[in-house]
């Protein structure tokens, strides 16, 4: 993995991470003290200027009360995992209001397949 596939990497987990704290309606001050770090350490993570290690990962998969690899699958670039990713945002919706996604989603990427032909 280069230097830039693991700035990527770091950025998309510390987004995963920023979106569980929040979404547990937790501050950065309360997770860095369950974690036993300042809060500049969970900034920095959230920031991707760090990669938790997997003790860490585990730790912060704990306090979200979710799964470790929920958060590195939000983190992911494949295509499988972003799949899932979809998927779970769909379910707890209506029929109508998934359809509704299905189109704008479809609609988006008709558009962005236009715009990266029209580069080349």
């Amino acid at each position: 993995m280069n230097k830039i596939e693991q700035k990527r990497l770091a950025s998309n987990i510390g987004r995963a991470i920023a979106k569980q704290r929040i979404r547990s309606q937790l501050t950065q001050e309360e997770v860095a003290e369950r974690l036993g770090v300042g809060n500049e350490a969970v900034s920095r993570i959230e920031r991707g200027r760090v990669i938790p290690n997997i003790v860490r990962l585990l730790e912060l998969a704990e306090i979200f009360n979710c799964e470790a690899a929920e958060l590195l699958g939000q983190a992911s670039v494949h295509v499988d995992d972003q799949t899932h990713r979809i998927k779970a945002i769909l379910a707890p919706l209506k029929q109508h209001d998934r359809q509704f996604m299905l189109e704008l989603i479809e609609s988006l990427a008709i558009r962005f397949q236009k715009d990266t032909s029209s580069e080349e």
